[in-house]
């Protein structure tokens, strides 16, 4: 990237301060502006002369990118970048990065403990006791760790991070992943499976993948009767990889036994959302991210980054090149 003027906005964030970035904004010369943007026109009318722009969920359409003939460059906060059009920012020139380096342990962690939770039933066995039913029986067919396929959907750095910590409970450990070479699994000590087999094969099976027209819906509810009854689902990335009203209705009949999500097509969930009557779905409010230095981190690394795209030096993340 070619050297680009002072201004940069934030349009929108949910951290407590962004005092971190202003630092290190300011301190190599830049000016950075705040504003909380919701829509497409809030952005283009807030954006007007930025050259970069440091996102979190708003959305970055077509539309606004036409409209900020100025901006060069956009960084996500996260790793997701599905709320920005990548087409379109390529056709205008527009470098997209996100922060792929951040929360790798905090979501591998926060996967296991909703896979362990729920291949051990701790949250239903924990019901029915409470209901005042004394029955050291399982809930539904419950295979030990050692005799499940404990499977990802995604063999990048935190389904890599995932299936090590499942190889220490004696999982049987499988992954799709299509753009990963032979050697990456056989040196992992990781089953190669393709589509369908990680769905008919996985007793537990967790998903780590980018959402993009190709993924969209990749769990619906033909791949949801392709798994076990007892198999556990569990889902970390991006909501929209599931249908959910297919997941919902795969649940209540007990087509498959348990979800773990900490991501929703619909954020936040809302009240009427058909998995909220799901007694056998596990639900965390997308939290996986968190610990005490993640947020910092994500933050620091975005700035970071702005910084190289506008001094012209070589980006880190580029996701659209």
């Amino acid at each position: 990237m070619q050297p680009l003027n002072k201004r940069v906005l934030i349009t929108d964030h949910g951290f407590a301060d962004v005092e971190q970035e202003k630092q290190i904004l300011q301190s190599a010369g830049f000016e950075l502006d705040i504003a909380q943007c919701k829509t497409g026109d809030e952005i283009a009318q807030a954006a007007q002369g930025a050259s970069a722009l440091l996102v979190q969920w708003a959305p970055i359409t077509r539309e606004v990118l036409e409209a900020l003939p100025d901006c060069k460059l956009i960084v996500r906060y996260g790793i997701g970048v599905d709320n920005v059009d990548l087409e379109a920012a390529r056709a205008c020139g527009v470098a997209v990065c996100n922060v792929p380096d951040y929360g790798i342990d905090e979501v591998a962690d926060h996967a296991v403990s909703l896979a362990l939770a729920l291949g051990r039933q701790v949250f239903a066995l924990d019901k029915r006791l409470r209901a005042g039913v004394w029955k050291p029986a399982p809930v539904t067919p419950m295979p030990a760790y050692a005799d499940m396929t404990f499977a990802t959907a995604g063999f990048g750095r935190i389904g890599r991070e995932v299936l090590q910590r499942a190889r220490a409970f004696k999982f049987q450990l499988a992954a799709l992943d299509p753009f990963v070479p032979d050697e990456a699994f056989v040196e992992a000590g990781v089953r190669r499976l393709s589509l369908d087999e990680l769905f008919a094969g996985a007793d537990i099976l967790s998903l780590h993948l980018p959402l993009n027209a190709q993924t969209r819906h990749l769990v619906n509810a033909a791949r949801l009767a392709q798994m076990k009854p007892h198999a556990i689902l569990i889902n970390t990335a991006r909501g929209a990889l599931i249908d959910t009203p297919a997941l919902a209705q795969a649940l209540k009949t007990n087509t498959i036994a348990y979800a773990g999500l900490d991501v929703f097509e619909d954020e936040p969930l809302p009240p009427d959302h058909p998995l909220r009557d799901c007694d056998n779905a596990l639900l965390t409010p997308h939290f996986a991210w968190y610990s005490p230095k993640s947020g910092p981190l994500l933050q620091r690394f975005a700035a970071e980054e702005i910084v190289r795209g506008l001094r012209g030096e070589a980006l880190h993340s580029q996701v659209n090149r």
